[in-house]
């Protein structure tokens, strides 16, 4: 069987930002995977774009990287009490793709944000955003990490014992889920 491979969406564009650090750190703690970074960078979601060109090229790339993984991680900040628009938009356009790309789609969610909740509003947005794709979103555990900026050390680990165990146990169910499906697929072939 053939090494598994994992997406991640950061919905902080920030090359360095927390939820960057957080999503490349979940990845790690995943285990041996194809990672790679879904680009966010997508023009602003226009029905009169894409009635004139169809779906954007870029937005097809992240669709593909999307369908083609096992598993997905998104690292979200918390900007106004809800997800960033930038993830918004991506799901927008996402939306927009035929044959759709989340359908039963392993995904963990994960947030780092200043405030003391670690963006428990966003991780609550995020997954009603999700219902209508009908992905595997796993319920938990929730990793949500408070005071983001004083969080992490040099090399991007987590300074908090409890926070680190509960992202490993979350990479550990996501990889479960992962191999599940997989397995589950090659049965059916």
């Amino acid at each position: 069987m053939s090494e598994l491979t994992l997406v991640g969406l950061c919905g902080a564009l920030r090359r360095d930002s927390t939820n960057r650090r957080l999503m490349r750190l979940a990845a790690r703690r995943f285990g041996p995977a194809r990672f790679t970074e879904g680009d966010l960078r997508l023009p602003l979601y226009d029905g009169d774009l894409e009635a004139a060109g169809g779906v954007p090229a870029e937005v097809q790339r992240l669709a593909e990287a999307i369908r083609a993984a096992d598993a997905v991680v998104i690292a979200c900040p918390e900007y106004n009490k809800a997800l960033p628009g930038v993830l918004k938009n991506a799901l927008d356009w996402l939306s927009r793709v035929k044959g759709g790309v989340w359908r039963d789609k392993p995904v963990a969610i994960v947030s780092a944000a200043a405030g003391r909740a670690g963006g428990e509003r966003t991780q609550f947005s995020l997954r009603l955003c999700l219902n209508p794709f009908r992905p595997h979103v796993l319920p938990g555990p929730e990793v949500m990490i408070a005071d983001s900026s004083n969080a992490f050390d040099a090399d991007g680990g987590l300074t908090d014992a409890r926070s680190l165990a509960l992202l490993d146990e979350l990479m550990a169910e996501l990889r479960r889920a992962a191999m599940l499906r997989r397995e589950a697929g090659a049965r059916a072939a």
